[in-house]
């Protein structure tokens, strides 16, 4: 039998591992309203959102177990940056291809893109191809700066 998810249960389970469920997903799902997902145990999930799912968060309980949501690992370039001012500039110039980054401690990551590669390539910037959950920034809409408008 399929369950409908129309909102998350809970941002995270108490529960200890193993009476937790999951239901591993693309990154590009958190961006979705409307999709459907097999639990790791064969349940069958449809999705139809009030708002976005977040990595972690619990979609459904039974008296055994929480359903958690997983993101799936993916492949990103980890870029080495050492100093702020490393990190300003590669993000400026890995910005400016498009690509959204994500910041942690010491390393920029992107996704793995042959512009981007061919960008660290050329600026000669350390750099390590890797597996990990990738969560770019996500700005706020009021944090957008809208471009100015003709003739004011």
């Amino acid at each position: 039998m399929t369950k409908i998810v129309r909102s998350m249960a809970a941002e995270r389970s108490l529960r200890p591992e193993c009476e937790q469920v999951r239901l591993l997903v693309e990154r590009f799902l958190f961006l979705k309203r409307r999709w459907q997902g097999l639990a790791e145990d064969g349940t069958k999930f449809e999705f139809d959102l009030e708002s976005r799912l977040k990595n972690g968060c619990v979609i459904h309980r039974t008296d055994q177990a929480d359903y958690v949501i997983v993101q799936r690992e993916e492949r990103v370039f980890q870029v080495a940056t050492p100093t702020a001012e490393q990190a300003a500039l590669v993000g400026w110039k890995i910005g400016n291809l498009h690509f959204p980054v994500q910041i942690v401690e010491g390393f920029l990551r992107v996704t793995v893109d042959p512009m981007v590669e061919t960008l660290l390539k050329r600026e000669n910037w350390p750099y390590e191809e890797i597996s990990v959950t990738f969560q770019p920034l996500r700005l706020p809409p009021e944090a957008v700066v809208p471009p100015p408008v003709e003739g004011s």
